[in-house]
């Protein structure tokens, strides 16, 4: 179910946009000052917290489900937004990995003595308060919230109505953990309505709230990134492609190019379009379609493609841009290396992407050319994810370049700044 563009506020939604504002803006500095062992605490809480609601969580979560069903949802979306025990407990270890993770705050970036004496230090320090806004998934209520908290930060969370009692659920373990560890429960804040005027309301709150995080469809983070007054980072569509060159392993490609459709299609990270050297696709294209096609995945296919896999549906115009999050795949043979990247350049949403090759001058020239926040070279786009790479989790992948490119982990949520310390110096 995709958000449309946020209403305009009333009287009543701007007000209570800023109380929510007001009490974040107090509990970023009390979390702050509380220092990283108290967080770190809060943190392990939760994770403790989410296993032992699990029935609790998965009861809420059912209801939510039952509503997605009735109201016609996709597959992909409905897999989105179900909390299985294994997926509660995948959202509690990621709580205690970011809990293990350095403390952000403090950190000195650089430093050094000028010719006068003075030494000039960058300091990492929180943003404040952190707005996300997020479709489907409910992992993203604990994910953003820890993230947030280990850096310093408020956090204010609004979920997508589709998920609104699962949200509110983990909600409450969250805020439970925070108060029994002596931290503001306003430290983590959730929406609790779906109205969209509420959410316009809060985009103007740019006395109290200091960033935006969008993520979601195209059209909400287009209306976010034009209604905010507050500094927006964009998480738009992941148009993720593959690219099999011509001295490629066809075997890895296999593998790869499955994985990166198959694994989890609903999600931003998963291949959306193919991309195959037309001196192997005789040989490649019969046999990854077949497999992919055994798997439920809907072909689109340029011309040339369809020569090799005639079941493909023939692909327009509207296929090359779209992304699908479901069982869909799009496909183009394409003459040379450079024709893949000018293709990328084209149509991609500079997300994630990907080569199979085993020439070294190819990959250089692709990690060169092709400009998305991850290329990744013989492996899946799927390990494009705040997690897999180390940072614990994400609050979303910026396909911006300021002030951060990628997954957004707990050290993309501060800012610096500076320290000048001197010994009676005076400007002359």
């Amino acid at each position: 179910m995709s958000e449309t563009a946020p209403s305009p506020p009333t009287s009543g939604w701007t007000e209570k946009a800023q109380g929510i504002g007001e009490r974040a803006r107090r509990a970023a500095r009390l979390v702050e000052r509380a220092g990283p062992a108290p967080r770190t605490d809060a943190l392990r809480a939760m994770a403790r917290g989410l296993r032992a609601q699990t029935d609790a969580l998965r009861a809420d979560n059912e209801a939510d489900l039952a509503d997605a069903r009735q109201a016609g949802l996709s597959k992909a979306m409905i897999d989105r937004l179900t909390l299985s025990p294994e997926r509660i407990e995948t959202m509690a270890r990621v709580l205690e990995e970011v809990a293990d993770l350095r403390d952000p705050v403090g950190e000195v970036l650089e430093g050094y003595v000028r010719p006068n004496g003075l030494r000039i230090e960058r300091v990492r320090v929180p943003i404040g308060v952190v707005l996300t806004i997020y479709e489907s998934r409910p992992n993203v209520t604990s994910d953003v919230a820890s993230l947030c908290l280990k850096s310093g930060n408020a956090a204010v969370l609004r979920g997508g109505k589709e998920s609104l009692r699962s949200n509110l659920a983990i909600h409450r373990v969250l805020a439970e953990a925070l108060t029994a560890t002596d931290l503001p429960a306003d430290a983590v804040q959730m929406v609790d309505t779906p109205d969209r005027g509420l959410l316009a309301a809060l985009l103007r709150q740019d006395e109290t709230i200091n960033l935006v995080v969008p993520r979601g469809g195209e059209a909400l983070i287009r209306a976010v990134a034009e209604q905010a007054t507050i500094p927006v980072i964009k998480h738009y569509k992941g148009v993720c492609h593959v690219y099999v060159d011509a001295l490629a392993d066809l075997d890895m490609a296999e593998a790869i190019c499955f994985n990166a459709k198959v694994q989890r299609p609903g999600v931003c990270n998963a291949m959306e379009t193919l991309l195959v050297h037309a001196d192997v696709a005789a040989r490649f294209l019969p046999r990854i379609c077949r497999r992919l096609a055994e798997a439920g995945v809907e072909l689109r296919g340029c011309e040339r493609t369809r020569r090799h896999w005639p079941d493909a549906k023939p692909a327009t115009d509207d296929d090359w841009p779209a992304e699908y999050l479901d069982l869909v795949l799009a496909v183009r043979v394409v003459d040379d290396l450079e024709a893949a990247i000018d293709h990328i350049e084209a149509y991609g949403s500079r997300h994630t992407d990907a080569i199979v090759t085993e020439d070294v001058r190819r990959v250089q020239r692709f990690v060169e050319g092709v400009d998305s926040s991850s290329v990744m070279v013989n492996t899946s786009t799927r390990f494009s994810d705040g997690g897999e790479y180390g940072l614990g989790a994400e609050v979303g992948i910026s396909t911006d370049k300021l002030h951060a490119r990628g997954p957004m982990g707990c050290r993309d949520l501060t800012s610096y700044k500076w320290i000048v310390t001197g010994n009676g110096q005076l400007r002359t």
